[in-house]
């Protein structure tokens, strides 16, 4: 499938060099950049058709975790903000559910896209994951699901909103809320976080928009959803070298199976 069918070139031309710098700054400069309408209407209403296809098909997991996403530290006690929980919970379909003709594909595997994503994040070269499950996941948030605070992992997180719900859905951070490079955990700022206790940003995302956000030292969430409408989010995971799975655990974790 053509680019053109997919993004909307009238505002994005993702192969000039000025524009390429711009988001790069933009990023930069707030560790978030959203670019709306980056899809076109059709293949907005394409790929929600597809999903609404394969929800049945998704792995659903509720899961209790910590904001550091990590296993229970006993040198704390439970409630510390290094152990305290918080909900997360989904539906997701995996990278082998996505079909070689659904525009996710085209946009994902697309040499031009993925410089553009390379320029904009600093990266030499962006490459699939190496296992079959992981590069591109569709995500479901239905009533009452959420996505607890939490850091990342990894360093950039690069996301498609399909679906917008009536209600609820918001993703809300608070950037530079610790050091992970410095082993500076904040754990007095994470805990104020967890008690309501500082104000939060909010992105402003509505269907069709590209996101890219460093989500390693901001802690982030994304409120729950309220009404009948699905939140449909499509993530496309990159790694900065070649041949790199998700460990099993995780897959396990987040899909319920290995391959």
């Amino acid at each position: 499938m053509s680019l053109d069918t997919i993004i909307n070139q009238d505002l994005y031309s993702i192969d000039d060099c000025t524009f390429q710098q711009d988001c790069r700054s933009k990023l930069q400069q707030d560790g978030a950049l959203v670019l709306p309408n980056f899809l076109t209407p059709q293949c907005v209403q394409q790929v929600v058709e597809e999903g609404n296809c394969q929800k049945h098909l998704a792995y659903y997991t509720a899961d209790s975790h910590n904001v550091y996403l990590r296993d229970e530290d006993p040198e704390f006690a439970k409630e510390h903000p290094r152990n305290r929980l918080v909900e997360s919970s989904k539906g997701c379909i995996t990278d082998d559910f996505i079909a070689s003709n659904s525009p996710l594909r085209s946009l994902y595997d697309a040499p031009t896209f993925r410089k553009f994503l390379a320029e904009v994040l600093e990266e030499q070269q962006l490459y699939n994951y190496a296992d079959p499950l992981s590069s591109i996941n569709l995500h479901y948030a239905s009533e009452g699901q959420e996505l607890g605070w939490h850091f990342d992992n990894s360093s950039f997180a690069i996301t498609l909103l399909l679906q917008k719900p009536k209600q609820g859905g918001s993703f809300q951070y608070i950037p530079n809320m610790r050091n992970a490079d410095q082993a500076d955990m904040n754990y007095t700022g994470v805990e104020a976080v967890l008690n309501d206790q500082v104000a939060v940003q909010q992105l402003e995302i509505d269907p069709g928009a590209l996101v890219l956000f460093r989500g390693r030292d901001a802690i982030h969430r994304v409120t729950p959803t309220l009404g009948d409408t699905t939140r449909m989010l499509v993530v496309l995971a990159y790694n900065s070298a070649p041949g790199i799975e998700l460990s099993e655990s995780a897959r396990m974790t987040f899909y319920g199976r290995l391959n």
